[in-house]
């Protein structure tokens, strides 16, 4: 372990500076598109979702936490707890810079648990070579430790894993787990050549880390990073996942800023990973980046991820905050691509759910079903055997100026869309997830809350959620028919409001 650069200024302070710089931005903070179901910062900006586990009765999820403004800046880690993964209680934030090796920024990394029942941080920390940006010269990062008794208070070990190669440019984003008596860890790397590749280290004792070889490397010589790897097993395959970086779009595929997915296929300690799959992305909407997953207690696969607001104009930087989760989602595999749906804990959320179900719509009808819906939880089937609409769907965050969200099964694409050009705020554009139709049924499950829509297709098989930042007023629910040569049929329809998820919604 090297200590050479361990504390160089006092973390407590560091720490307190930083509560101080998020109850600043609280103080100021507009809530009309905060989110009420979905895990964020109370001020500042948030990323990566970091050191998701299960410890001591509780769930933890870090994130990663600019405190001091609403824009990418230093990073620490905030902190919020849960018993059930349905009401979250916010914690202390974690870590702070507080040494030479991580003095720009604690970056992203995971958590495991010792032997002996400690919690065990693994992280990156940052530093630029320029002592100023990331310039021409790059970054430094070096893999950290930090353990913990309690899940709230850290004492940092300083750097286990140095960059082994001074022209490495990215080297980040630690992921460990326990197999047998062996701890792994993966990271990814942008190789003095500049291809994205994920390395593994090897370790007996949680300190000293052995280097294996590449255990990934991206086939695509445009694709220049392999952010936030994860490696997990699932049912009797392994699945690699990352944020690729320089990935170009093609076609449907791949559209946003950078993209988050996965490849599966069989891997045994000390032997190579083979592929089975091709790439996937995790979720097919505009914003969705940096997925973490962890095993729960129950052995379930759950997964949170960071909705990027990548692309400008980012409203919500003008508001006190800029950033949440994805709502947790529990991971399955069907056949060559993974399957996944909110928690099964989420429906608790649930509040005064109402049937409206079955209903036909004639060429070109729409229905007001709410009028002013703020968060909404709902289940949704068309009947695509015998509609013959060309566009049946939902207007979400509709509003008096006629601003809305459309999600709709488009005939002409036979796909899912999520449709933003009437947007008065924020990016516009939309996305498709593809779809089977074989059984003559689409389902989908939509989760809408304050400033922000996730839609579940088929119980999962795809997903896409987007930022979708309504305009003054109420928020309007419609269900729409477009064109075609004949009716839309719904075989059901229900939408329950949602609770909050914080255990103190007048301090959050």
């Amino acid at each position: 372990m090297n200590t050479e650069h361990m504390p160089s200024y006092d973390q407590t302070a560091q720490l307190a500076k930083a509560e101080a710089g998020v109850d600043q931005l609280f103080s100021q903070r507009n809530d009309r598109w905060y989110p009420s179901c979905h895990i964020a910062s109370k001020g500042g900006w948030i990323n990566d979702p970091n050191g998701l586990c299960f410890f001591k009765g509780r769930y933890h999820a870090y994130y990663q936490l600019h405190p001091y403004g609403t824009q990418w800046g230093p990073m620490h880690w905030g902190h919020v707890s849960s018993e059930d993964m349905v009401t979250w209680r916010r914690e202390p934030i974690a870590m702070a810079p507080s040494f030479e090796a991580e003095k720009d920024g604690v970056f992203s990394g995971s958590a495991v648990i010792s032997d002996d029942g400690k919690l065990v941080i693994y992280y990156t920390g940052h530093r630029w070579r320029n002592g100023v940006d990331e310039g021409t010269e790059g970054n430094l990062q070096e893999q950290c430790m930090a353990i913990s008794e309690d899940g709230i208070h850290f004492e940092k070990k300083g750097v286990v894993v140095p960059c082994p190669d001074d022209r490495i440019p990215h080297f980040r984003d630690p992921k460990v787990w326990k197999q047998g008596d062996t701890w792994t860890m993966v990271f990814g790397v942008c190789t003095p050549e500049h291809r994205g590749e994920i390395w593994m280290y090897t370790s007996e004792n949680m300190v000293d880390w052995t280097f294996v070889g590449p255990v990934y490397k991206h086939p695509d010589p445009d694709v220049f990073m392999l952010e936030c790897p994860d490696m997990f097993p699932l049912g009797d395959k392994w699945v690699i996942c990352y944020s690729a970086m320089g990935l170009k779009p093609k076609g449907f595929e791949s559209r946003n800023h950078n993209n988050a997915g996965y490849v599966i296929g069989t891997w045994e300690p000390g032997q190579p990973f083979r592929q089975e799959t091709d790439f996937h992305l995790w979720d097919d909407g505009h914003n969705y980046y940096a997925p973490q997953t962890f095993q729960g207690p129950d052995g379930r696969r759950l997964v949170f991820a960071w909705m990027s607001p990548f692309t400008s104009p980012i409203p919500m930087e003008n508001d006190g905050w800029c950033g949440q989760f994805t709502v947790p989602r529990e991971v399955e595999l069907a056949d060559d691509h993974l399957r996944t749906q909110p928690i099964r804990e989420y429906a608790q959320l649930d509040q005064n759910r109402k049937d409206f179900g079955p209903i036909t719509l004639e060429v070109n009808e729409s229905r007001t079903l709410l009028a002013d819906a703020a968060t909404a939880d709902i289940d949704l089937e068309i009947d695509l055997a015998h509609s013959q609409a060309e566009r049946i769907g939902l207007e979400l965050h509709r509003t008096a100026n006629g601003d809305h969200t459309l999600v709709c099964y488009d005939d002409q694409l036979q796909r899912v869309v999520l449709d933003r050009h009437c947007n008065s705020y924020g990016d516009r554009g939309y996305r498709t997830a593809p779809l089977d139709r074989s059984d003559g049924r689409l389902k989908l499950r939509i989760i809408v809350d304050h400033g922000s829509i996730e839609v579940f297709v088929n119980d999962g098989l795809e997903v896409l959620s987007s930022y979708s930042f309504p305009a003054e007023g109420a928020r309007e629910i419609r269900l729409i028919a477009e064109s075609g040569e004949g009716q839309a049929i719904i075989n059901s329809l229900s939408i329950a409001g949602l609770a909050t998820i914080w255990e103190h919604p007048d301090r959050n």
